[in-house]
């Protein structure tokens, strides 16, 4: 399957979860030990202008940096997530080359190792909403064996606390994909949650 309809697929997971956020909620701390709910949802809106900014040829590091959520974060995340999804779509978006200014100066990647980057950070940040709301998180399978491709591929020296990709959480050797990938992610899911 196109990464691409797979990332959809992915932006549709968290949009699910977001649109359950209310405004009293905002304030709850999340399994991202910096944010709030409120600065993961502006996370989730900078990182889909940012993304899309890279696939339109732009390597500013101002769009990854700047998101308002005004009244309603659930409308500027979806606003964002078809931004990103229009940019992504461009024919010739797998082949290009995407600036990443966020992971350092002069970062860049093909683009369908950027969209799967953009994939495995939308898979996860679902949990992360899901577990501060208390909610299932409920990536089907193919979905969750795209984002365990792409975290299984990013090296170990390149993950550390505060980074793109943290370091490896502790892991059963009996761990469901699920569970992998949340610890391939950092997160340590409560018991017999995935």
């Amino acid at each position: 399957m196109d990464i691409r309809a797979l990332d959809r697929r992915a932006l549709d997971l968290t949009g699910r979860l977001v649109a359950r956020v209310r405004p009293a909620r905002l304030t709850s701390p999340t399994p991202c030990p910096d944010w709030t709910l409120y600065g993961l949802l502006r996370h989730l809106v900078a990182q889909n202008a940012g993304f899309a900014a890279a696939a339109e040829g732009s390597a500013d590091l101002a769009p990854w940096q700047r998101a308002e959520l005004g009244d309603d974060p659930a409308a500027a995340y979806e606003r964002s997530a078809e931004r990103v999804t229009a940019a992504f779509a461009a024919a010739d978006a797998l082949e290009r080359t995407f600036a990443m200014p966020e992971l350092g100066t002069g970062a860049a990647f093909p683009g369908r190792v950027a969209i799967g980057f953009h994939l495995l950070d939308y898979v996860v940040h679902a949990w992360d909403v899901a577990a501060t709301l208390d909610l299932p998180w409920e990536p089907d399978e193919e979905l969750t064996s795209a984002a365990l491709r792409v975290a299984e591929r990013i090296p170990d020296e390149t993950r550390s606390p505060g980074s793109f990709f943290g370091p490896r959480a502790p892991l059963p050797a009996d761990a469901s994909p699920r569970r992998r990938l949340l610890a391939l992610a950092g997160r340590t899911p409560r018991e017999g949650e995935c």
